[in-house]
């Protein structure tokens, strides 16, 4: 049964499958901010978001044609985009109308909203070089995934242009991984006095061991977390962040996938771009 084949009297569903540790879901907000964005934007059409949650992405498109076959859901948005992402091929061969979300080559085919990933990037490495930070690190997500690649790459550029010497690690999001590394930059010859990390939950262990070894925040040690959480808001002192409207992102996903629905002419739609939010945790370089 294909989603056109559904009975129309029973609500529509959007399909979100989450390819990820439930354990992380748990204590990461953005998804749940995410949802919540576009549940406010279906719920005026008396739809609602499926989300499941798996461990590979082998079972992500297990998934997919389970919903398929079953016209469980109207659409699927398809996220955390990797190299040589077999997902939109899947889709389009079951026939399951999706929206790529994030980062994403072009000529896919496929409705997308996209995400800027370098130019806030940018922007953060401006602001430190401003402060007289020259050794700079990352706690990047995990490199296989394409909006990881494109903020690494312009860091790269953005370092390279300012004259500052850069390094980044990969985590995996989690609380374990974003201290593991942070005690492993601390360690370096040439410790950076500012790091970057590309979730809340590693910033925030990543702040907690750096006041384990006796580093003062930010005197010692200027932090930038990625995406402004709950987490960001009430850490001490209160994390300065790379700030996603993630509510406002899940709406524009939720537009994107009723237009597809709806048989309206796809538009590439922009997710709202991260911006820079000062708070206690970024100062000038140490002398």
């Amino acid at each position: 049964m294909t989603p056109a084949q559904r009975d129309r009297t029973q609500p529509g569903a959007l399909g979100l499958v989450l390819a990820r540790s439930t354990r992380l879901l748990g204590v990461e907000p953005f998804f749940m901010e995410f949802i919540a964005g576009m549940e406010e934007r279906l719920v005026a059409r008396d739809m609602s978001v499926l989300l499941h949650v798996v461990p590979t992405y082998e079972k992500e498109v297990a998934a997919y044609r389970r919903w398929a076959e079953g016209g469980l859901v109207d659409a699927v948005v398809v996220v955390n985009l990797v190299e040589g992402d077999v997902r939109p091929a899947v889709v389009q061969e079951l026939g399951l109308p999706a929206v790529l979300v994030g980062t994403w080559p072009d000529g896919s085919g496929l409705p997308s909203v996209r995400t800027d990933d370098g130019g806030p990037v940018h922007d953060a490495v401006a602001r430190l070089a401003d402060l007289g930070h020259r050794v700079i690190a990352r706690v990047a997500g995990p490199g296989s995934l394409l909006h990881t690649r494109a903020r690494t790459l312009a860091q790269e550029a953005a370092c390279k242009e300012a004259g500052i010497e850069t390094v980044t690690v990969e985590g995996d999001y989690t609380a374990e991984s974003g201290a593991r590394l942070t005690e492993e930059l601390l360690k370096r010859d040439r410790r950076p006095t500012a790091i970057l990390y590309d979730n809340d939950v590693m910033a925030v262990a990543g702040l907690a061991t750096a006041k384990e070894h006796g580093l003062e925040v930010p005197t010692d040690l200027s932090l930038i977390a990625w995406d402004s959480s709950v987490l960001c808001r009430l850490a001490s002192p209160p994390l300065t962040t790379m700030t996603v409207d993630v509510h406002g992102f899940g709406t524009v996903v939720a537009e994107a996938a009723l237009d597809l629905m709806d048989g309206r002419p796809a538009t590439e739609r922009w997710s709202p771009t991260a911006h820079f939010v000062q708070r206690g945790t970024t100062g000038p370089a140490p002398a």
